[in-house]
């Protein structure tokens, strides 16, 4: 069986479609016409003037900060003579993590996400683009995607399920015994030299934590992306507007602030997004980043933490794969059957690496072993 869906059960509340979240990006300009994210988000209102549905959508000049790679697609087309860019990109920028795309509460006939894609579709003719990307979805908003003809996309994450855990150690007491010796053995050697780890959510998250949250996410985001994508104000916008919904995870040496991490909470699920650090110390990135998201949803009661993209490291933590999806269509019918052919041998691709990796999980089968 191959890996889970990381679209279904869907959170009731995803704070990353806000209106809080999105208008953040876009007061602090981390995202506008200067930065090749132009926001052209569409409406649905039926003849009341009422609204029925929305979609965040951006007009794109490059590929960045999408985290569903085109790159080779945009480069094989320039060369056959064509132009990828402008794209049209319905996502959240920046932000690997499923959610509603589509938005549309009161839908049951879907003729509102049908209004919206028809419109998408208007609005690529009317901007020259050459392709609509509509990614990290959830099950409802692909489906309606592929019905209109969109072409499917699936890549995989790393996701930590709750099954109704009393405490970390009860979440151990499920992985095989060398895997309990190995991250608690970690979780020690993280904090070693004087390390502490806390929690700091709503009213309590000042100015100076995201100062030295915004140090470290500039380092880290530096080495590995060349130019980090957020900016120092929208920290402490998403601070003013959203606090409730953040917990920053904050490691201290000496008194010293030296690493963290950004969390966003969800009315079911924790979203890992953003870490950095200005000391290296073995496995604080594990510690920070994962472990510490784990006793947090126990603690809170949530049902999974979504630690970000990529990463198989984090299958051997208790992370297990699951699928993630995307719909793509192009106005060029050439490039449009060249991707349709490689999207085919891509999905198959992933689904055997899912299941290949869904059967290399750390949890125990059988009863349990002695530690």
């Amino acid at each position: 069986m191959g890996g889970a869906n990381a679209q279904g059960d869907e959170d009731p509340f995803n704070p990353f479609v806000s209106h809080a979240f999105l208008s953040a990006l876009e007061e602090a300009g981390c995202v506008g016409p200067r930065t090749g994210w132009t926001p052209l988000h569409l409406l649905v209102e039926d003849e009341a003037g009422t609204l029925r549905g929305a979609a965040p959508c951006y007009l794109k000049s490059h590929s960045m900060g999408e985290y569903v790679f085109d790159h080779a697609w945009a480069d094989a087309y320039d060369r056959a003579g064509g132009h990828y860019y402008p794209k049209l990109q319905v996502s959240v920028p920046f932000t690997p993590v499923s959610g509603p795309r589509l938005l549309a509460a009161q839908d049951p006939d879907g003729q509102a996400r049908a209004h919206l894609i028809a419109g998408l579709r208007a609005l690529q003719g009317e901007t020259g683009a050459s392709s609509i990307h509509a990614t990290f979805l959830q099950e409802q908003d692909l489906s309606a995607f592929m019905a209109e003809g969109f072409l499917r996309r699936d890549d995989q994450q790393f996701h930590w399920f709750n099954e109704g855990y009393g405490g970390f150690e009860d979440f151990l007491s499920a992985l095989a015994s060398r895997k309990r010796k190995a991250i608690r053995r970690e979780r020690r050697d993280a904090l070693a030299n004087g390390i502490t780890v806390e929690w700091i959510t709503g009213r309590d998250i000042k100015e100076a934590h995201w100062d030295a949250f915004f140090a470290f996410y500039m380092d880290t985001g530096s080495r590995k992306w060349g130019r980090p994508y957020l900016n120092r104000r929208f920290f402490s916008l998403i601070g003013e507007r959203m606090a409730e919904r953040i917990l920053l995870v904050l490691a201290k040496r000496n008194g010293r602030t030296i690493a963290g991490a950004l969390n966003l909470i969800g009315d079911r699920r924790l979203y890992g997004r953003n870490w950095g650090c200005i000391e290296d110390h073995p496995f604080l990135h594990f510690e920070v980043c994962y472990y510490q998201a784990i006793d947090f949803a126990i603690a809170r009661g949530l049902d999974r933490v979504e630690a970000g993209a990529q990463g198989e490291h984090k299958l051997a933590r208790g992370y297990r794969p699951v699928i993630t999806s995307s719909a793509h269509d192009f106005a060029d019918p050439s490039l449009r059957r060249a991707i349709e052919a490689y999207l085919h041998r891509e999905r198959s691709y992933v689904s055997e690496i899912a299941t290949e990796l869904a059967a290399a999980t750390p949890f125990r089968n059988g009863t349990r072993e002695e530690d």
